[in-house]
């Protein structure tokens, strides 16, 4: 497996092959991370977007990445809009990361850099979140360096815990 990084910081300034956004379904661009990733990467992402849209929640599709150099890719995934947690939100984080790492493995992607998904506007518990995604980046060693990237203190430090307990446990973090 891999390295497995969390830090606090602007994920368009990552060194990674790729990052992940934390898209809305029309893949044009949105608040938070995605208007970020957006800006950054130049109007050439919502186009590219857009070609690939609708992306259900769960799911991840790829675009170049574009002004984003030297990240290669940008890969877009859906996270869940909180309800009260027994919607099948925890399921469909889950697979945004699972599925994110996937598509990354098939492009041939080393590193990555991954946003807290879902904690923003689409309301998900930040310690849960971090829980979903210490549990799927792990299940799944295909990319050699996974850096979650926080946004804020609060979700530096849940991001921080929650790998570090399945450091402690293994896969057998519940």
């Amino acid at each position: 497996m891999g390295t497995i990084e969390v830090v606090l910081g602007d994920i368009t300034a990552e060194d990674v092959d790729a990052i992940v956004t934390a898209a809305n379904e029309s893949l044009l661009g949105g608040g938070g991370v995605d208007g970020a990733v957006h800006r950054a990467a130049g109007p050439r992402l919502a186009e590219a977007g857009a070609k690939l849209a609708p992306c259900e929640p769960g799911n991840a599709v790829a675009t170049p990445a574009f002004d984003l150099a030297p990240v290669k890719y940008v890969i877009h995934t859906v996270g869940p809009v909180w309800e009260d947690g027994e919607r099948g939100e925890d399921e469909i984080l889950a697979n945004c990361y699972l599925n994110s790492l996937k598509l990354a493995a098939e492009l041939g992607v080393g590193s990555i850099a991954i946003p807290a998904i879902a904690t923003g506007v689409y309301g998900f518990p930040t310690g849960r979140a971090a829980q979903v995604a210490a549990r799927a980046v792990r299940s799944l060693p295909v990319i050699d360096r996974i850096r979650l990237v926080a946004f804020d203190e609060e979700t530096c430090e849940a991001l921080t815990t929650a790998v570090a307990l399945g450091e402690d446990h293994g896969r057998s973090v519940p």
